[in-house]
């Protein structure tokens, strides 16, 4: 399942304060979230982002608190998968327990530049840069973890299996 979008690129360290700030947490409701998701570093992503745009971070995205609310966020923003150098443990699990692909590619994330088109497929592991012609790969996901998203999250996968 390959999915394409424009580029939303943010740098290393990318704490969950900042893609979803302390002041809205008095909602869980995922549309009310989104429409707050990165207002600290980037007041044009909420009204600007577009279903199917891809979130790109440097190294240790989703770094700080293990609010479940900073990924819950992102997915309901409309980004199907964020790249990046490296992910943050609890962020990388929380990611796949409400199933949004995370994909880890090293360096080679500093090719990826905001506004660029990609191509991903997360179940192959394949990024291609639409715009600089570049190709990347990254470790596909495991075959559960491509069941849990493919289900929309882990509670939606247990329950499909009962």
């Amino acid at each position: 399942m390959a999915l394409e979008g424009k580029v939303w690129r943010y740098g290393d360290n990318i704490d969950t304060d900042v893609i979803i700030p302390a002041r809205y947490l008095n909602s869980f409701d995922p549309k009310e979230l989104a429409s707050h998701c990165m207002v600290d570093i980037d007041t044009t992503f909420a009204e600007k982002v577009q279903e199917g745009d891809i979130m790109v971070g440097g190294k240790n995205f989703g770094c700080g608190s293990s609010r479940e609310h900073a990924p819950i966020a992102i997915k309901a923003s409309g980004v199907p998968v964020i790249i990046a150098a490296s992910f943050a443990r609890i962020f990388y699990r929380n990611g796949i327990n409400i199933g949004l692909p995370l994909l880890e590619i090293g360096d080679d994330v500093e090719k990826i530049h905001a506004d660029d088109r990609l191509r991903v497929d997360p179940e192959k592991g394949t990024i291609e840069n639409l715009t600089t012609g570049d190709t990347f790969k990254a470790h596909p996901l495991p075959g559960f973890v491509q069941d849990i998203a493919n289900a929309g999250g882990l509670i939606n996968y247990i329950k499909s299996k009962k």
